[in-house]
């Protein structure tokens, strides 16, 4: 009679461990995760000096000097997914919307030691005139750099990241978890273009081509087709001058379409020009491709410079493709 409740009482305490690992992994897997798209307020400063390195705030951007060379205002980003820095992420993940924090990022994980082998001589004629002075931005053999001496027909550039071997301290702050799939979009864009869009999602109904079985055994016969209507989950994008002429979105918008379609869940990004008439960048376009040397080549020119755009540099990189 004794040995029933013995035996039971053997069972309770591995019960009790298999329920404290189960709330255990529950918790470790509870608070903000991989995939989460956040709304984040930051701070950037180099550790040595406390040079500014990035912020979103606009009052820290007014006092250096820095307000006018972008929208200063917190960031959407996916957590996982190369955003920010992986100690920052690593700050974040598990936790929750409120949460603040400061991570010192060392060197190698912010951007890079300081190598002596990345500073080379090079030809001077291989720098544009306008750049050929001690400091000047280059691009030489697909690296950018800058000038450290010019000497005769030889220059001495140094390729190194102008941040590289400075240990980064990160200062920031959980403002909210972003869930509306549009906002998300938004967010994902501003990571690589800095320009105020129109978008929207909508459901599309849309006639594809489908294969279908067939009952002839020939296997050289052309596989039958029929259309069937399916839905599309779509991103449109109202296309602007900014947008159009950004020769980042120029050169990589397949990759940038595909990354939000592969965060969002999305079938296809359709990028829409709106001619409406009113002698707008869209609206002339029929102009500015009539000829350049009349009023189109004027509108262009206009275009270009709203956009912030280089007509000449713009020229040259397309060239170079």
């Amino acid at each position: 009679m004794s040995e029933e409740p013995q035996a039971e009482e053997a069972e309770q305490p591995e019960d009790v461990e298999e329920e404290v690992e189960a709330e255990e992994a529950e918790a470790e897997e509870g608070g903000l995760q991989d995939g989460d798209f956040i709304k984040l307020a930051y701070t950037a400063r180099t550790v040595e000096d406390g040079q500014l390195v990035d912020t979103t705030d606009e009052e820290i951007a007014e006092e250096e000097g820095v307000a006018d060379q972008g929208e200063f205002a917190p960031r959407t980003i996916v957590l996982g997914a190369g955003h920010i820095f992986a100690a920052v992420e690593e700050a974040i993940i598990g936790g929750e919307v409120g949460d603040t924090g400061t991570v010192t990022v060392p060197a190698a994980e912010a951007f890079g030691e300081y190598d002596e082998s990345e500073v080379r001589t090079v030809a001077a004629s291989k720098i544009p005139e306008d750049d050929r002075y001690p400091g000047g931005h280059v691009d030489i053999d697909g690296q950018h750099g800058h000038v450290e001496t010019i000497i005769g027909g030889r220059a001495r550039v140094d390729f190194n990241h102008p941040l590289a071997g400075e240990a980064i301290e990160y200062e920031f702050e959980v403002l909210g978890v972003v869930e509306d799939r549009e906002e998300q979009a938004e967010g994902l864009l501003g990571m690589y273009l800095d320009a105020d869009l129109e978008l929207w999602i909508q459901t599309d109904e849309v006639e594809e081509e489908v294969v279908v079985e067939s009952d002839d055994d020939d296997e050289d016969a052309e596989p039958e087709t029929e259309l069937e209507t399916v839905e599309k989950e779509t991103l449109y994008i109202e296309s602007t001058p900014q947008l159009a002429f950004n020769q980042q979105w120029m050169f990589q918008k397949q990759q940038i379409a595909q990354q939000i379609m592969d965060r969002l869940d999305l079938d296809r990004v359709i990028i829409q020009e709106t001619i409406d008439g009113s002698g707008g960048m869209m609206g002339g376009m029929g102009g500015m491709m009539g000829g350049m040397g009349g009023a189109g080549g004027a509108d262009l020119e206009d275009a270009l410079e709203d956009a912030d755009i280089d007509a000449e540099e713009l020229v040259e990189d397309l060239d170079e493709e």
